[in-house]
């Protein structure tokens, strides 16, 4: 493989490239599906964009986001579609079909559960783990905090001090059991249902499995595990769990936001599923934000990429993007076997400002690595505090991305600061479903596009069952064979 990136031959500063360029805001910024994006501060070009452009063409991006559209096998390690905007309307029709079916099943369901079909529900006990765990969290954290419909707690991690927390503060007479598994073999999800169902046994529940719903690609496994098939929840196969909050993974989000707020969300990431499908290289949010993604992996080195929410709904926000961005597009090689020639996605990391202003900002304006920073914000404040607090807010994370940029020189090099760091910023008109259904189907798209560039598959993630098949093997046949500090490891933990 030869080296297939853009040359930047003149590397200017974001001083001289603002400098040069009146109208650089209006170019490198743009609003598509209640979106607005700036890359303004990034060391982009009308060259560089136009390079990269040609690189989409050479490389059939064109041919793959269709072929995604259409329900191709383009998951071609597992030989299967990737059909999550399906789940939004936006894909083959009869995948459109199917995904529609499902979701009336789903709001049967609903409806049923809020009727009292399965008795008196307080609390909703979510327990899944991966893209089983992440989405619901996040979205169910980001837009629900003034819903009062349900108590909803999502367990992903198999520490039971995990599922003590979420149980300590719940009645299990009230309580809904969720087990979302794509298999529904999940090692991790299903020692923590089975521990679940015994705290409602052990506190009084007369039939806990009658309180349980089963979201999974595998409704057979459910029915085996105990399920009613009334209450198992089923997907596609071709949807991936990282890509799986738009299925019937998202139950607890329907069930605790509403119906209404849950068709928004769908309807927000539909929308952005046009704006990529139709615009305009030069136009495409995705596919601008993957050139910039590229040019600092593959041009400036960056081995990191930096997300700061700059709203406090937006907590988990980085925390999802790991896993979409890392699980995705972290392969060291090309769907053919061959080995890349050149670095795969950067390690995805981030907090929340202005708390971040006062941990990490230090190493990225005055470090010595150069780490590409985006801010997401909203322009509506979601408190029901003094305006003052959101106004300091969104000055914060405008002053950062200034700071950045323009640095600032001193007699004294402690307090220098080189400037020239690039950031990009996502503004929000409000967080609300529509736009965050959008927000994340950008993150979505946005990797797609990565990944059709680096000529990697960005559906199947091979590289998280080593560990798991390793700790299998532990528990059945011990430690023979293992490394000495692997074994001198377990011996004192379970002597």
């Amino acid at each position: 493989m030869g080296n297939p990136w853009p040359v930047d031959a003149e590397r200017r500063t974001l001083a001289q490239l603002f400098e040069a360029d009146p109208a650089r805001v209006e170019r490198l910024t743009l609003e598509a599906a209640g979106v607005y994006f700036d890359w303004s501060k990034t060391h982009l070009t009308n060259g560089l964009i136009g390079d990269f452009a040609r690189l989409a063409g050479e490389r059939g991006f064109a041919a793959a986001r269709d072929a995604l559209f259409q329900g191709k096998a383009i998951n071609t390690s597992e030989n299967r579609a990737a059909e999550h905007t399906a789940e939004r309307g936006e894909g083959a029709p009869e995948s459109v079909a199917r995904a529609r079916s499902f979701h009336t099943r789903m709001r049967a369901l609903i409806d049923a559960i809020e009727a009292g079909a399965l008795g008196e529900i307080r609390h909703v006990l979510h327990i899944g783990i991966g893209g089983s765990a992440l989405g619901p969290d996040l979205l169910i954290d980001a837009l629900g905090r003034d819903a009062d419909r349900y108590d909803v707690a999502v367990v992903s991690n198999v520490d039971g001090a995990a599922l003590d927390e979420a149980t300590r503060r719940f009645d299990p007479n009230a309580t809904l059991l969720v087990v979302a598994s794509k298999t529904f073999t999940t090692t991790e999800t299903m020692l923590n249902a089975a521990s679940a169902l015994a705290w409602m046994a052990e506190n009084g529940v007369e039939d806990p499995y009658g309180r349980v719903v089963a979201l999974t690609a595998a409704p057979e496994k459910a029915m085996e595990w105990g399920v009613d098939e009334t209450r198992i929840l089923p997907f596609a196969e071709s949807v991936g769990g990282r890509y799986s909050l738009w299925s019937s993974i998202g139950f607890p989000i329907a069930l605790a936001l509403g119906w209404d707020s849950f068709e928004s969300l769908l309807e927000g990431a539909a929308e952005m599923d046009r704006h990529f499908r139709f615009a305009e290289p030069a136009r495409n949010a995705p596919l601008l934000a993957a050139f910039a993604d590229l040019y600092y992996s593959q041009l400036r080195g960056c081995e990191t990429r930096a997300v700061f929410a700059y709203d406090e709904r937006l907590r988990l926000l980085p925390s999802y993007l790991q896993q979409l961005e890392m699980e995705s597009n972290g392969k060291r090689v090309a769907p053919s076997g061959e080995a890349l020639a050149w670095p795969s996605a950067p390690v995805t990391w981030g907090g929340v400002g202005t708390d971040a202003q006062h941990a990490v900002f230090q190493l990225l304006h005055q470090g010595t690595r150069l780490v590409p920073v985006e801010f997401v914000a909203a322009i509506e404040a979601g408190d029901a505090q003094d305006e003052a607090h959101h106004r300091a807010l969104l000055v914060n994370c405008f002053a950062q991305g200034a700071a950045l940029m323009a640095g600032k020189a001193s007699d004294d090099p402690q307090r220098a600061y080189p400037g020239d760091r690039p950031s990009s910023t996502i503004l929000l008109d409000r967080v609300d479903p529509a736009s965050v259904g959008a927000l994340i189907a950008f993150y979505e798209h946005r990797t797609f596009a990565n990944a059709v560039l680096l000529g990697i598959n960005p559906f199947d993630q091979f590289g998280v069952e080593l560990g798991k098949q390793i700790a299998k093997s532990i528990e059945q046949e011990g430690t023979e064979g293992f490394d000495a500090s692997t074994r001198a490891l377990i011996g004192r933990a379970f002597a």
